[in-house]
């Protein structure tokens, strides 16, 4: 799959917006992080529901039930991770969902430069572009640079760096696998975005159906390795 340079050019000018709107929501307080996570519940419901009226196969049970597992109890879950309480108020440390998000990013980006430049065999008919070669040089990369940042910045240090290492695989594999259900389910409702909020890559689902899976996956990670 050859690199095309235009496509690319718009994608990362729209990602640049992107990530800034993102890490500042992430990073600024708990306010910021709340009101993220509120847009992010809200527009993933919205085209949730949009995509499930395309969709003639799934009846009643889907529309009622899968938004509950799909998406309120991974952004419950990410509210979580960020969010203690101790006697007098709540408390907001931005590490961890932080580390799920630059590990999807990463990941993300090492897949499509790699998959580009040497992708050969297709990972799967639902998303015809994802190659193997890609997926697992997307994963392998992301390990190693959370992995560098864990053991490197004095403010991940909380956790030892090789917990980085495989709270950035739980995170890239189990993204991977949301982004191939979004991928199923677009499909199945005949569309190529799941919305346009972003030009070149589309809308609030295509950009966190990697998240709605990775992070109840790295929360039972970050829960076992706190046992």
């Amino acid at each position: 799959m050859a690199l095309d340079f235009q496509t690319f050019k718009t994608r990362s000018l729209t990602a640049v917006v992107f990530a800034v709107v993102v890490v500042s929501g992430l990073c600024w307080n708990i306010y910021s992080f709340i009101t993220l996570c509120t847009l992010i519940l809200v527009g993933c419901l919205l085209e949730f529901y949009q995509l499930n009226r395309l969709i003639q196969s799934p009846g009643k049970v889907i529309r009622l039930f899968i938004p509950l597992v799909y998406i309120l109890l991974p952004i419950g879950l990410l509210l979580d991770l960020g969010i203690t309480h101790t006697d007098t108020r709540y408390v907001y440390d931005p590490l961890l969902p932080c580390g799920i998000i630059f590990s999807i990013w990463i990941n993300d980006t090492m897949a499509y430069l790699v998959g580009s430049l040497i992708g050969k065999t297709p990972l799967s008919a639902v998303s015809p572009k994802k190659t193997w070669e890609g997926t697992l040089g997307g994963i392998i990369l992301s390990m190693v640079v959370i992995g560098v940042l864990g053991y490197g910045l004095p403010v991940a240090q909380r956790y030892d760096w090789m917990h980085w290492v495989l709270i950035s695989a739980v995170a890239s594999i189990f993204g991977t696998i949301g982004d191939l259900l979004e991928s199923k389910w677009k499909r199945m409702a005949g569309v190529k975005d799941s919305g346009r909020i972003m030009p070149g890559h589309g809308g609030f689902l295509d950009r966190f159906d990697s998240m709605l899976l990775a992070t109840p996956a790295v929360w039972l990670l970050v829960r076992w390795m706190s046992a």
